[in-house]
């Protein structure tokens, strides 16, 4: 057995290589992903013993028979997991201080967690010389200095981008340094003081752990020592909450001990099986009471339907479930950013109706002194693609508008134009579903000379996004979060441009200039109930300010039909990344900022369509309009009525 472990380790290694570098290719706004903390998040820092040339996790292990017997390796714990959705590298992802990779020649990973760790050897991984230190029974197998005086010796510094992923606390209370509230709290603050000290030296974004309830784990759940435990870890929460509010950088507060309650609640809809004591069995049988139905060596053993697969460590499942419950927050701006873009993208259709609109009539205006009312319909199809911080999606959306224009002389044209949209947006991997309804109020004045024209054109509009449904993977199930909103929207367009035909020409060609600018505004809000996924999100808002260049045409086709064309190239000058500010409705007090959604710098646009003069009063107008970006692209048909009266 151990020599066909010794030839098949390589491949296992190798096949974990590729499964790795063909993760989904997903938003990902952070350069690095390292990890600190306790067995919880360890990735593989110590031999495993029942596995020659094989590191050890802390969770089950997977495949025939599981045991270590049948050479089945142990499954990946939740900062592995995560890492993988961000699409990060297994070298990236490995132990830090692994003495088997050392052996083989591997490169150190990112991952600095290591079973056993109390919040003060966390914290020495971190700022202390020697800091890491991987020893078995009093035996140092390896050590070397942690991470930021690792980083200061090789002449490097933080990058700022890096996302931190730590956890623990869990060893304080099973080595009996908690014992109050007061050591509790101790505890607490050292695990923040590792967080500070990260903070100091430059690291922006980090996601931490609040502890598991440790009088629900298979250690202690049903002992004297349970209602105990469990008020201590409320403690220890609420003093790493306080102690993380005072720290001036991104830190999701990860509220763990509330997804595992939610889990137990509901173990079907999780992946894990009904009718058992999730939080007093366990897999392994070690140091715990073991499942008698899906535990080792039971007829249907298997670790998946079990919480822990030992007396405190998590199984697959759910590792599988605190890693996507992680990644659903940190993807949670990929979303939400995209509200104010959809009422800008709304927005823009409204606007290029009326361009289309006025280049149909084009140098055939009503006579002086007539009005004109029209009606135009339209729908649109929106694609917006993968960027490093903006998920992916496709929507849809319809509009009606009614609009008058009166004619007051030769050269100028005044009306008015009312429009109402409804835009539906699905963006990220499970199709959350983003409801949009618009109201826009247009002013526009219009000049046509003999080759001179231009117009200008204020708009101003409510937002009423009356349904946002935010959905994500959770394990085996999809979670959805439910809120909804409103929001404002104002701005002004102007085009000028020189006709290079004469007023009687059946053609008109007709370079131009154009000027934008929109502001809009979404109300914060919050998602309903209180559960561990949920979230209130602050005020957003998003300001366009493009210049462009087109070239506009209009043919005479035949006495009552006419083609008409526009293409036009702008440059948005506001093209930062938009962020949001958000926080847990279960973790009151800690906020934090994520980057979101970013605005090409470039936009084409590009408008066909056809008049048709039915009688001397009402024409009928169709036409097709694209815009399109490195990232977004829209396009859209219309059909318009318009009478002369």
């Amino acid at each position: 057995m151990t020599s066909f472990l010794r030839q098949r380790l390589p491949l296992a290694i190798a096949l974990a290589t590729a499964l790795a570098a063909t993760a989904q290719a997903a938003p990902n706004p952070y350069s690095g992903f390292t990890v600190f903390g306790d067995s919880l998040l360890d990735a593989g820092q110590f031999p495993d013993t029942g596995i020659n040339g094989a590191n050890l996790r802390f969770t089950n292990r997977v495949g025939p028979g599981y045991s270590p017997a049948s050479g089945a390796v142990t499954g990946p714990v939740s900062s592995i997991l995560l890492g993988q959705q961000l699409g990060f590298d297994v070298r990236t992802l490995d132990a830090s201080t692994s003495l088997i990779n050392q052996r083989i020649g591997l490169s150190d990973g990112d991952n600095w967690a290591t079973g056993g760790y109390t919040t003060a050897q966390i914290r020495d991984s971190i700022t202390a010389r020697n800091g890491s230190v991987v020893a078995v029974g009093g035996l140092t197998l390896r050590s070397r200095d942690g991470y930021l005086p690792g980083l200061a010796s090789q002449g490097l510094s933080l990058d700022p981008n890096t996302l931190f992923y730590i956890s623990g606390g869990g060893n304080d209370f099973l080595q009996g340094l908690v014992t109050s509230p007061a050591t509790a709290a101790a505890a607490a603050n050292r695990l923040g003081d590792g967080v500070a000290a990260l903070q100091q030296a430059g690291a922006r974004y980090m996601v931490v752990w609040l502890l598991p309830d440790i009088g629900q784990t298979p250690a202690l759940a049903g002992s004297p020592q349970q209602a105990a435990s469990s008020a201590l870890s409320r403690v220890y929460n609420q003093a790493l909450v306080a102690r993380l509010a005072g720290i001036d950088a991104e830190i999701i507060g990860l509220n763990v001990p509330q997804l595992l309650a939610e889990v137990v609640a509901e173990p079907g809809r999780y992946g894990l099986a009904s009718g058992q004591n999730l939080t007093g069995t366990c897999f392994s049988g070690d140091n715990c009471t073991r499942n008698a139905t899906y535990g080792l060596g039971a007829a249907a053993a298997d670790p998946s339907q079990l919480l822990f697969n030992d007396r405190v460590h998590p199984t697959i499942t759910g590792q599988r479930l605190i890693a996507d419950y992680a990644y659903s927050l940190l993807a949670a701006p990929w979303e939400v950013t995209l509200l104010p873009e959809m009422a800008q993208s709304t927005l823009r259709a409204h606007q290029d109706g009326l361009h289309q609109r006025w280049l149909g009539d084009w140098h055939a205006w009503q006579p002086v002194g007539r009005w004109q009312g029209y009606v135009d319909t339209s729908a649109r199809r929106l694609d917006v693609d993968d960027q490093r911080s903006t998920a992916g999606g496709d929507g849809n959306g319809y509009s009606l508008d009614l609009g008058g224009s009166y004619r007051l002389s030769e050269e100028w044209r005044f009306g008015v134009a009312a429009g109402v949209a409804r835009q539906h947006l699905e963006p990220g991997a499970a199709d959350s579903s983003y409801r949009l309804n618009s109201y826009l109020l247009s002013a526009f004045a219009q000049y046509q000379g003999e080759r001179l024209w231009g117009d200008l054109t204020a708009t101003g509009g409510r937002l009423d996004y009356d349904d946002l449904s935010r959905r994500f993977a959770l394990g085996p199930t999809t979670r959805s979060e439910q809120g909804d909103t409103d929001g404002d929207l104002r701005a002004l367009s102007a085009r000028l441009g020189y006709d290079l035909a004469a007023a009687g020409s059946p053609w008109h060609l007709s370079p131009y200039l154009s000027a934008d600018y929109a502001r809009v505004q979404v109300d914060g809000y919050r998602e309903r109930g209180n559960d561990a996924t949920a979230l209130e999100f602050d005020d957003q808002s998003s300001t366009s300010r493009r210049l462009g260049l087109g070239l506009q045409g209009r043919w005479q086709l035949a006495p009552a039909t006419a083609l008409f064309a526009d293409l036009g190239r702008e440059r948005e000058f506001a093209d930062g990344t938009r962020d949001v500010t958000m926080r847990l409705n279960s973790v009151p007090g800690l906020d934090y900022t994520l980057d979101g959604y970013q605005p090409d710098s470039d936009r084409t646009r590009l408008s066909l369509g056809v008049v048709q003069r039915l009688t001397p009063e009402l024409t009928l107008r169709g036409g097709y309009s694209y815009a399109g970006a490195g990232d977004t692209q829209q396009q859209g048909v219309g059909l318009g009525l318009s009478l002369d009266f």
